[in-house]
């Protein structure tokens, strides 16, 4: 927090008679015994930098920081002003969903052991309690200029794009007429005030839903010791259905009027209490715990699947892990649901706009604005291939090894691999993992159609994938109903591998058609995220790929795999001997390097294994989206790791890792992060490169993102992020779309790479 945030509190707090002091501040009590200002002050710097001195002092970096920076590298998206303000908007709206699910979960896990006594310590040096209150700070700062930014902003360009936020002064005589007319025909019927006095219990209110808090007054029937008759509060709440649009839109000539529907109900929530005396009406929001570990059973799978269900029920009722509230609120209200929930007061956010920037994906899919937002370019064929359109999947597999690059390339191909291999009455068999589909997927449909026409479809299902285990559940149910052998994951792991295999009878011999990803079978998803797919008969990748699916179908135990690399068996310990493998190849004078594409770094024992690579003098590239617990460039510790951040309209999910081996590079795809959970708790897989194209293909994917400046992030040792900036952009978003066969390259150059890194450093 800074000085002049400090000072203006305490001279807030001199000029009160209530001497409220950073209340926020204070564990568990709402009503404390206060200290002197100055000296809470002095207090409170202390604590703040002794916190922060442990955390600059620390190996690693908190893996709980780290998500928030990123997320502030998603709110820079939202702060170019070079940007439409639609897609500001988005950015604005995905900032949103991003720290509902780091209150959700990571805050959530932290509860678990504040809650419960359990203690831990973080990468940060710090303690459980200390380390919260170090988050909600940051989440806090956070939260506050991203309101900033939209109110001071984005708001203001509303008008010259055709729209506005309205308020019910905006609207019409006849507007608000027909606001009226819709609450009363449509709100009102669905409203359930839920009262909460010494009668009835205190509500189930439900996480990420806008709910209003209402204080009404009535006389209590015993005189006080005065002889007078006091004032009885009661609270009670009413949740706004989630079935209804968030925004009532009003459409003029000239502009869309979106008018916040908590703004109608509350104009007329005096229906709901009549005869009653509205004291307050508070607008808030509530995020509750979501992170459980499911109890598995081997017994059978339908109890696995009973119990993801209560699972998710449970979600919905979890610990409260923060209340986001309107700015003009009831103080009784917060009071009586903080001491309810056991929370503190820096656990409000008190925000000055709009409570849920989630609300903005109406706005942008309104049809009015749908078509605003950046368009992407025309998909574009990969390389080796003439046209999008592919005739026959399977005889152009034949020919050779496709790498698809998404969204450069499309998705149809594997779409049409398994709607070919469903119709296809040579094919026997199909087999494949489902981690995240889409709704009204294609892949499903397929598979649905080959089960129908008598092929064999084996699919491991994982319904433990986070916030997508309902729609799971129901697919899954509709695969098994059709007569396709469903697997409901693996007990005490979760099945993250994406891997695709068809079976196919040719005559003289049986065909092995595979497709290997670093991505999700969605269509939908694979239009927004960088993602490789490798599709391929190469006898050497699907004679693996058979293996691993007997492992993780069947009690198949194969002792070795020739280009897979699977986890939880040996993913981490193989990557570490081919980090120690450069180091070797350094120590003698051979070539070497390690340069990395991934989403979340934070395993323990390999990021130590790359302090060893750097201090060897090996150069390490990490090129990091979102997570990241190492320290690129402290003296003595990582001197030549240097890390980047790609942050921009595609969401970065591509996986690839690279070794340089004296020139003689090892490059890897697949679906892990360099993570315990990967490692340990998760089915995975890493494939290797083994087509040369593929391979150049993959080598120059990592070449160009070392190269872009238009969306780069560069990581210093504090582990704060800086912007590059270049008098010559190179945006991979759009030089993708442009890669030709004479691009591709067959290694990477570190020394340009480290060489410009340090000189943006200092």
């Amino acid at each position: 927090m800074s000085d002049s945030k400090l000072d203006q509190i305490i001279n807030d707090t001199e000029d009160s008679s209530q001497g409220n002091l950073l209340s926020f501040l204070q564990p568990k009590n709402w009503k404390i015994n206060l200290m002197a200002p100055r000296e809470a002050k002095r207090k409170v710097e202390k604590s703040m930098q002794k916190a922060q001195d442990t955390i600059n002092k620390a190996r690693f970096i908190s893996r709980d920081l780290s998500w928030l920076k990123f997320d502030e590298r998603v709110l820079d998206q939202a702060r170019d002003s070079e940007k439409s303000l639609f897609d500001r908007l988005k950015f604005l709206a995905i900032t949103a969903s991003n720290l509902d699910e780091f209150f959700t979960i990571r805050i959530g896990s932290l509860y678990n052991y504040i809650d419960f006594g359990k203690e831990r310590t973080d990468y940060s040096g710090l303690r459980e309690v200390p380390f919260k209150q170090t988050l909600i700070s940051s989440a806090q700062e956070f939260s506050q200029e991203k309101h900033r930014l939209f109110i001071e902003e984005i708001l203001p360009l509303f008008p010259e794009n055709g729209l506005m936020l309205a308020n019910l002064d905006d609207l019409t005589p006849d507007e608000l007429a027909d606001a009226e007319a819709y609450f009363h025909r449509t709100i009102y019927p669905m409203l359930t005030p839920m009262v909460f006095d010494h009668t009835h219990t205190f509500p189930s209110l439900l996480a990420k839903t806008l709910i209003f808090g209402v204080v009404t007054v009535g006389f209590a029937d015993k005189k006080n010791a005065k002889g007078k008759y006091e004032k009885d509060r009661k609270i009670s709440f009413v949740q706004i259905p989630l079935n209804l649009t968030r925004l009532y839109v009003i459409e003029r000539d000239d502009k869309v009027l979106f008018l916040p529907i908590e703004q109608i109900i509350q104009h007329y929530l005096q229906v709901l209490y009549r005869n009653v005396e509205i004291e307050s009406t508070t607008l808030f929001r509530i995020t509750r715990n979501g992170d459980f570990d499911v109890v598995e059973h081997e017994d059978t799978e339908t109890d696995f699947v009973d119990e993801i269900k209560k699972k998710i029920k449970d979600r919905r009722l979890g610990r409260v892990t923060r209340v986001e509230v309107e700015e003009n609120h009831s103080d009784f209200l917060l009071g009586e649901m903080l001491k309810r929930w056991t929370l503190e007061k820096s656990d409000i956010f008190i925000k000055k706009s709009i409570l849920d920037f989630t609300a903005f994906w109406q706005i942008l899919k309104h049809p009015e604005f749908k078509t605003k937002l950046a368009a992407n370019h025309a998909v574009v064929p990969p390389l080796g291939l003439k046209s999008v359109k592919i005739s026959d999947i399977f005889d152009t597999m034949k020919r050779g090894d496709i790498l698809l690059h998404h969204p450069y390339n499309n998705f149809e191909p594997v779409i049409q691999l398994l709607e070919q291999a469903a119709e296809d009455s040579q094919v026997l068999a199909i087999k494949i993992t489902l981690y995240r589909i889409s709704k009204n997927s294609r892949i499903a449909s397929a598979l649905l159609r080959a089960a129908e026409n008598g092929k064999h479809v084996s699919v491991l299902f994982e319904v433990k994938a986070r916030f997508d285990e309902e729609n799971n559940i129901r697919e899954a149910t509709r695969l098994q109903k059709a007569g396709c052998f469903v697997i409901y994951g693996i007990p005490g792991l979760k099945t993250h591998t994406k891997l695709l295999q068809v079976i196919r009878n040719e005559g003289s011999h049986v065909m092995s058609y595979a497709h290997l990803s670093s991505g999700n079978y969605n269509e939908d998803t694979a239009k927004l995220y960088t993602d490789l797919g490798l599709l391929t008969t190469d006898s050497r990748i699907t004679q693996d790929i058979s293996e691993f699916f007997n492992v993780i179908t069947g009690h198949s135990m194969p002792t070795h795999y020739e280009h897979l690399i699977t986890a939880p068996r040996d993913m981490r310990n193989r990557l570490i001997e081919m980090i120690e493998e450069e180091v070797e190849n350094h120590k003698q004078g051979i070539p070497a390097g390690i340069c990395w594409k991934i989403n979340s770094l934070q395993d323990l024992d390999t990021m130590e294994a790359l302090y060893k690579a750097s201090k060897a003098g090996v150069p390490v590239l990490l090129i990091i989206r979102g997570i990241c617990c190492i320290r690129p460039q402290r003296s003595g510790l990582s001197e030549n790791i240097f890390i980047k951040s790609i942050v921009g309209n595609y969401l970065e999910h591509t996986r690839l890792y690279y070794f340089h081996r004296g020139g003689e590079a090892k490059v890897y795809g697949g679906s892990a992060d360099v993570m315990v959970r990967s490692f340990d708790r998760r089915i995975e897989s890493l494939f290797e490169m083994v087509n040369p194209r593929a391979k150049n293909m993959a080598i120059t994917i990592l070449d160009w993102n070392l190269r872009d400046t238009v969306n780069s992030y560069e990581m210093q040792e504090d582990g704060n992020y800086w912007k590059v900036e270049s008098s010559e952009p190179f945006n991979i978003h759009e030089a993708f779309y442009q890669i030709a066969e004479e691009d591709l390259i067959e290694q990477l150059t570190f020394e340009k790479y480290t060489v410009n890194l340090a000189q943006t450093e200092n």
